[in-house]
């Protein structure tokens, strides 16, 4: 064996890993490109990451939103990725020597990716197959093409030692323009899927609607205090939790909502019939059961819709349905008690957002809304179906993965600024945040300071009982260390508690808490 030979394969063995990898991101990519130019057939990196969602044990969900908080969607569809590419290395490297475990591999993907695709919402199973079938066959052959390139050798004397190889390099250059392929194909196919579907939510308009609310004003909102959160949060930055890796685009104008189950009278609703209904707006705070003390999973916005109790008449209830259940199109459920639809709280099948048409990612082209409640047990997006129940007889997408089946928002305070860590110049120091508690509204804020006595921070005149309020405090403090505690008191005079508890079963508790310095 000639100096050079642990060298040739050394780098054989790195071609054929970038080959591998490229192969399955070309796969991996087509599928998107084919979704994109043609609807109702799957992408695979969204079928295949709602599978790992849809499967994983709960403790994974809470990790990835502790970690990544609302950006776990991306990361899980990045780590969907690069997962792929490493198994795909793998492949390509084994193989050198056994051609079979290309074929072996990419069948594999083949049948598990159709399985997963057959069973995304919005798509034709058949189509879903053919599509993954084709991706997996296409990413094979390629893999097959480059690794033939690898192994071949260029006869070429030596200059200064080292072997040249220019079938190397043109297999290097090769195994290049695949991955860029795959890039190109993966970009363009997901921005054909979102233009296509914003094309159509933005010619859709809202009608004006019969019971409005005002912007906030001055006595609403603390406009003078940097890094208080918005009394209404724009939808940009409005917090995103859901079980969808990849946000689904349902088409306005086939979709359809249907209210089944213990009626009287079964409903189908379409776009065109929600938007002829009288449409209220409604200033409403939701939060998500996993936001812990002082979490940014929580937000107010102005949501615009049709009231729930007017489509549930329509239906008829029946004696005896006493659990309401929203069903998304991508399979989620939530269920809640139907006396809770007819208690005052009146929730909404929302269909806009802050002024404009519900964004798809907060559940376009309608959702609930239900204040008071979790969105867990309430909020679901991509609404496809309303089913009237037993409360025994169904339990909801995250009940049967260890949380509680009742799911109201607990009472919270949080503190904005400062913001761990921070330094406050200037005197009197001045302590800001937010609080809510949907349906009974918040009497009052107390903050105190390095375990001192409770005072009373000041309040912005509510938006509603549903909508959370500002505070603020001002106060004088000496330079140097110091730590503030807030808590707030509901509607009904019943205080937050004090300890800690985690967010599972149905909500944290405990007074948050921050450390900042004077000076």
């Amino acid at each position: 064996m000639t100096d050079s030979q642990p060298h040739s394969d050394r780098g054989n063995r790195r071609l054929a890993g970038l080959a591998g990898a490229a192969s399955v991101g070309l796969a991996l990519a087509l599928t998107e490109l084919i979704a994109g130019l043609f609807g109702r057939v799957p992408s695979a990196i969204a079928a295949v990451g709602g599978f790992v969602v849809d499967y994983s044990p709960p403790f994974v969900k809470e990790i990835a939103i502790t970690v990544f908080g609302t950006a776990d969607k991306g990361a899980l569809a990045i780590g969907t990725v690069i997962i792929g590419l490493m198994v795909g290395a793998f492949v390509g490297v084994a193989s050198l020597r056994r051609p079979w475990v290309s074929a072996v591999a990419f069948g594999a993907f083949g049948l598990l990716g159709a399985i997963a695709a057959s069973m995304e919402p919005l798509v034709t199973p058949a189509a879903a197959v053919v599509t993954v079938v084709f991706a997996s066959a296409a990413g094979w052959l390629t893999l097959r093409w480059l690794l033939r390139r690898v192994v071949q050798r260029t006869p070429e004397l030596p200059t200064d030692g080292v072997p040249p190889d220019p079938g190397r390099r043109r297999a290097g250059l090769l195994i290049g323009g695949v991955g860029l392929a795959a890039v190109v194909f993966g970009v363009a196919g997901r921005q054909m899927i979102i233009s296509r579907s914003e094309s159509k939510r933005s010619a859709m308009d809202l009608p004006e609607p019969v019971t409005t609310v005002a912007p906030p004003n001055d006595d609403q909102r603390f406009a003078d205090v940097v890094g208080l959160a918005p009394i209404v949060v724009p939808n940009d930055q409005f917090y995103r939790i859901d079980t969808a890796l990849v946000v689904p685009r349902p088409d306005p104008e086939s979709w359809t909502m249907k209210v089944t189950g213990m009626v009287e009278r079964p409903q189908e609703f379409t776009m065109s019939d929600l938007l002829a209904m009288e449409l209220h707006e409604r200033y409403v705070t939701i939060s998500c059961v996993s936001n812990e003390v002082g979490g940014d999973l929580v937000g107010n916005a102005k949501w615009t819709g049709v009231r729930l109790v007017e489509v549930l008449e329509r239906a008829g209830v029946a004696v005896g349905a006493t659990q309401i259940v929203g069903r998304s199109v991508d399979g989620w459920t939530a269920g809640f008690p139907t006396e809770l639809a007819f208690d005052g709280r009146d929730p909404l099948i929302a269909i806009g957002m802050n002024g404009e048409t519900l964004p798809p990612r907060h559940g376009f082209p309608a959702r609930l809304i239900v204040p008071g409640l979790y969105g867990y047990v309430s909020a679901t997006k991509w609404l496809e179906e309303i089913e009237l129940t037993t409360w025994d007889a169904f339990d909801g997408y995250w009940i049967p993965r260890g949380w509680s089946k009742m799911g109201p928002i607990k009472t919270q305070a949080r503190i904005d600024y400062p913001r761990r860590g921070e330094l406050v110049n200037g005197s009197p120091a001045v302590v800001a945040g937010v609080a809510w508690a949907p349906t009974i509204g918040v009497e009052r804020v107390e903050v105190r300071i390095d375990a001192g006595p409770w005072m009373e921070a000041e309040l912005t005149s509510p938006l509603s009982d549903d909508a959370w309020v500002q505070w603020k405090l001002e106060t004088p403090l000496d330079p140097g260390d110091h730590e503030a505690e807030v808590r707030a008191t509901d509607g009904t005079g019943a205080t937050q508690p004090e300890a800690r508890s985690p967010v599972r079963p149905d909500g944290a508790t405990g007074y948050d808490r921050t450390q900042f310095r004077t000076s």
